[in-house]
């Protein structure tokens, strides 16, 4: 095997693969990468067993074959070649493969392409199309409330599943932790063929990463043990949570008509200003609720405390409520219009929080007592 590659384009790739390799494996193979050049196209596919990653680049191929290396060191190397350098690889022996970039040569311990744990993976089903920032965007805003409570491994992920209303159908995605509550969804344009799922959280975070810089649709399969993205050259395939996930729409308040409405870039900062007095973000921020201002107030017994007033609109009598510091500005960070509308019952019960520029996202946050 031998081949030259664009140093930009494989470190995209093993960029995403070091985000599946786990650093403690107890099959060594795992840790590796799987290089194989066929045709003009370099295939990388790296493992962890519940996850598979798979990426074509087109390549100059001057001798086709296979093998394995570590994906990490591999990594490391590429990443300090030169920007916009060639990178040739060539198997020298069974055990050894060549790296040579510029006047930098690597001779890297290889494994048998041969005994990289492949699995079949045919879904035969039609794949739905979805829009990549749809996809993203319903993502972000939940991966924010996933449990990470393992006794509790239905929790551990997000759920998605479809829904209709009316003659609209939507796909929704939704996490909680049993503290706080994330929904958001995008419409459809047909009904589609989908089964309900719980994505873990390691391949949400890796979808949502490989999505920040993709414009093209991607395209999903799915059935109940696993799910298959396609993302431009790239395929992942996940295995799904086994699990039940609780009834989300029995959490959602039905009865919260106090309403305050903020702007949360200056929300997000004032909190967090005032949060910097404790080193336990738990013992929360009080929030005293005017008709044109949030009183914002952290009192820790153990480092003092801090008040700040924000420009707000509040259509009530006076009323205070406390929250989790970072439960607000997880939520805070994910609002894009100019008004983040807090629904309200009583300093008791859980807050409804929305997006005025996003119907169809909705956050729910459970109250402390202070």
């Amino acid at each position: 095997m031998e081949v030259i590659l664009e140093r930009d384009v494989i470190l995209n790739s093993l960029n995403h693969i070091q985000g599946i390799i786990e650093k403690k494996n107890t099959l060594p193979i795992l840790a590796n990468v799987l290089i194989e050049a066929s045709g003009s196209k370099v295939k990388l596919t790296a493992t962890d067993l519940d996850i598979i990653f798979v990426e074509e680049i087109d390549t100059q191929v001057i001798e086709e074959g296979s093998t394995s290396t570590s994906a990490a060191i591999l990594y490391d190397i590429v990443r300090k070649c030169s920007v916009n350098s060639k990178i040739e690889i060539k198997l020298i022996t069974e055990n050894k493969l060549q790296l040579k970039s510029g006047n930098s040569k690597f001779n890297l311990l290889c494994l048998k392409s041969e005994d990289f744990p492949l699995s079949n993976e045919d879904f035969q089903i039609e794949g739905i199309t979805f829009k990549s920032d749809n996809l993203k965007k319903i993502i972000d805003k939940t991966k924010i409330s996933i449990s990470n409570d393992e006794t509790r491994h239905y929790l551990s992920g997000i759920f998605f599943h479809k829904t209709q209303l009316g003659d609209k159908f939507y796909f929704n995605a939704i996490s909680t932790d049993s503290h706080r509550l994330s929904k958001s969804s995008f419409k459809i344009e047909n009904d589609i063929v989908f089964e309900p799922i719980i994505l873990p959280r390691k391949i949400i975070f890796i979808i949502s990463s490989m999505l920040e810089n993709v414009s093209k649709d991607i395209k999903i399969y799915n059935n109940k043990a696993k799910i298959k993205f396609e993302i431009n050259n790239c395929s992942i395939i996940s295995k799904v949570i086994d699990g039940k996930f609780p009834d989300y729409t029995q959490v959602i308040p039905k009865e919260n008509v106090k309403n305050l409405e903020v702007n949360p870039k200056d929300f997000i900062k004032s909190v967090d200003r005032v949060a910097s007095v404790s080193s336990d973000k738990k013992e929360g921020v009080k929030m005293q609720l005017l008709k044109d201002n949030i009183k914002l107030t952290v009192n820790s017994p153990s480092s003092g405390d801090g008040t700040e007033l924000v420009p707000a609109s509040f259509n009530s009598d006076e009323m205070s409520i406390s929250f989790n510091s970072k439960y607000l500005m997880d939520v805070a960070s994910q609002m894009e219009g100019d008004k983040m509308v807090f629904n309200l019952k009583d300093t008791g019960s859980p807050a409804i929080i929305k997006d005025s520029s996003d119907p169809d996202s909705i956050f729910v946050i459970m109250p402390m007592k202070i």
